[in-house]
């Protein structure tokens, strides 16, 4: 089954018929050269002005890079840590300790899975109660042996389940907002897919917030949006536009910090470049927050949410 979104398509019909005109090799080099530098130009346009909607596909891409690739190519000597200490030990959220250029860091990472056996025991990278306990507990062990803390977002939100409601979602999400406010570290959060509500923004109250330039950050889902404002998902694209889901959008809006760009036609083109982009905002935004006190992390995260709306 391709992984080819349609605007995606649109590309590789172009790609193919430059292939074709190689292979034919009646045509001039020079002129295929200067077909190739128009298509590529044509391509730079094209993913300049994509909607709204088709950022939600990208983020959502079947072959972006998860978090489990970025441990293991960005970060070295990762130890993972389990149990909510508290009644167990949810698959969602990975959480753990490791270096990053010979620093040690905490790393929290929500995990969607890949493979069918691999997405359900990720329960699909909606974290349960367990996970955000599990993620709390790990960064107050970060703030006590004073290492900087890592999150890499990407879920589409929490588990709406009636178990996970039992075992008190709603607690579990708003007591990370307040302990995470409070935390003296320097904590660096990275939208690298799809930040989906509160199940995204529990593991997230940074001081930096970074998104991948096709990622998205949104209250709700586009279809959720659709369905509730519309009562139809004919609406996905107009409710993903009136979201301000974009990297684009949210940094205008002075809600994100940063945006890490993203190679040509998406991260999962080129999963070498995104890890080299991910390591160069992540030293730079590192290396910035290590000149301020515990006491002044805390009160400029408080800053940064307080201005969010005014």
């Amino acid at each position: 089954m391709s992984n080819l979104h349609e605007f995606e398509s649109q590309v590789e019909k172009l790609r193919k018929k430059i292939e074709e005109l190689k292979k034919m090799g009646k045509h001039d080099p020079a002129v295929i050269e200067e077909i190739e530098k128009k298509f590529l130009k044509k391509i730079q346009e094209f993913y300049e002005n994509l909607s709204a909607w088709d950022r939600v596909q990208i983020a959502r891409h079947p072959d972006r890079p998860h978090s489990i690739d970025f441990i293991e190519n960005v970060f070295s000597d990762f130890v993972e840590l389990h149990g909510d200490r508290h009644c167990g030990d949810g698959k969602a959220i990975i959480t753990g300790f490791a270096e990053f250029e010979g620093e040690p860091v905490c790393i929290i990472a929500q995990e969607k899975g890949r493979d069918t056996k691999e997405k359900i025991k990720r329960n699909f990278g909606m974290p349960v109660p367990e996970d955000y306990r599990k993620a709390l507990r790990v960064m107050k062990l970060a703030e006590k042996f004073g290492r900087p803390i890592v999150t890499l977002v990407d879920t589409p939100g929490a588990f709406p389940g009636i178990e996970a409601e039992e075992h008190g979602q709603s607690e579990a999400i708003a007591r990370n907002l307040f302990e995470m406010a409070k935390l003296k570290v320097p904590v660096v959060s990275i939208v690298i897919g799809e930040g989906g509500s509160g199940g995204a923004l529990a593991v997230s109250v940074a001081n930096r917030l970074l998104m991948f330039e096709n990622s998205i950050y949104s209250v709700i889902s586009p279809e959720g949006c659709a369905a509730i404002l519309w009562q139809s998902q004919d609406k996905v694209k107009e409710a993903a536009e009136a979201l301000k889901l974009t990297a684009k959008d949210l940094l205008e809006l002075g809600i994100i910090d940063d945006v890490i760009p993203e190679p040509l036609e998406g991260a999962h083109k080129d999963w070498d470049t995104t890890f080299e982009n991910f390591k160069n905002y992540l030293r730079k935004h590192l290396n910035e927050l290590k000149r301020f006190s515990g006491e002044e992390l805390r009160k400029q995260r408080y800053q940064k949410f307080r201005k969010i709306g005014a």
